[in-house]
């Protein structure tokens, strides 16, 4: 019989250690990523190409364009990067978007199938 009550204490003691040690867990360390979408100009598969290679910024998880939509869905670490840094980048590789505007310098060094204006 002491040795079922030895067992049970030494279980519960188990048991509610764990569980103390779950509940001070800091999940304010955890990474959190955000998905978010710019309408992206552009024509076919050299612009998709292009268009995501210029959104592959530091803290840029995924970046995915589609040729029938117009649009660039990002998932990215709001902590390193943000949608207007990826719409600058996008526009300097010669693509208009939501938050910026290619040069005209630029734009026009794109190949004829990829020229939208």
């Amino acid at each position: 019989m002491k040795t079922v009550k030895i067992s049970i204490v030494a279980l519960l003691t188990i048991v509610l250690g764990a569980n103390s040690y779950a509940q001070t867990h800091n999940h304010s360390q955890t990474t959190s990523t955000k998905t978010e979408t710019l309408k992206v100009s552009g024509n076919c598969d050299m612009c998709k190409t292009r268009i995501e290679k210029a959104a592959k910024l530091d803290g840029i998880n995924k970046a995915e364009w589609s040729t029938k939509t117009k649009t660039l869905s990002v998932t990215y670490d709001p902590a390193k990067t943000n949608m207007e840094q990826v719409g600058k980048k996008v526009a300097a590789a010669g693509h208009d978007n939501e938050k910026a505007k290619a040069t005209d310098i630029v734009y026009d060094k794109l190949p004829g199938c990829c020229q939208y204006r």
